[in-house]
């Protein structure tokens, strides 16, 4: 019983970093600081695979130069694009227009891009993170989790035999025992 408390408590440990660290990056993502990314075509193979993760972060898109990978928002596909920029043009004021190419790609993508001030450019690229990310989003995955945590942190909160015996019994004066 020892060992599975152990357990239970270094589970909880771990859940309780891994929570810490969700809460930070959505965070980040909802004040626009980072946006992570699963990739979901060969596009850009070998570079940057399927099922990689990507963290982008906002970039000035005065920094970009032909060359450069960046994710622009597609209208069309609704999706973020992670291309090589094949020409960037300023179109005045904040605007800017970017044709860009998938490094697996023989063309260019169908039209320029007409972009803002910013745009998001890979930061951090995780091998096959994407594959973790989809497994753990699994209801097949997710649901028997749950439940083990559930029973370990059940196991956590029991009390210890050991307890019992510490905790004196109190004797009342002038009470009669049999």
């Amino acid at each position: 019983m020892r060992v599975l408390r152990g357990l239970g408590n270094a589970v909880l440990w771990l859940l309780a970093v891994l929570g810490l660290a969700s809460v930070l990056v959505w965070g980040a993502t909802k004040l626009g600081y980072i946006q992570p990314l699963v990739v979901i075509s060969g596009s850009m193979e070998p570079g940057i695979m399927t099922r990689d993760l990507l963290v982008d972060v906002p970039t000035p898109t005065s920094d970009l130069r032909v060359g450069d990978v960046a994710s622009i928002f597609n209208p069309i596909t609704q999706n973020l694009v992670t291309h090589r920029i094949v020409s960037i043009e300023p179109m005045g004021g904040s605007t800017w227009e970017i044709r860009m190419k998938g490094d697996a790609n023989a063309s260019e993508d169908g039209g320029a891009y007409v972009v803002g001030d910013r745009v998001w450019t890979p930061a951090v690229q995780v091998t096959g993170g994407g594959n973790v990310i989809a497994t753990m989003t699994n209801r097949s995955v997710v649901v028997p989790i749950a439940v083990t945590i559930l029973a370990l942190i059940g196991l956590t909160v029991l009390p210890r035999p050991e307890d019992d015996d510490d905790v004196p019994t109190p004797v009342l004066e002038g009470a009669v025992t049999r």
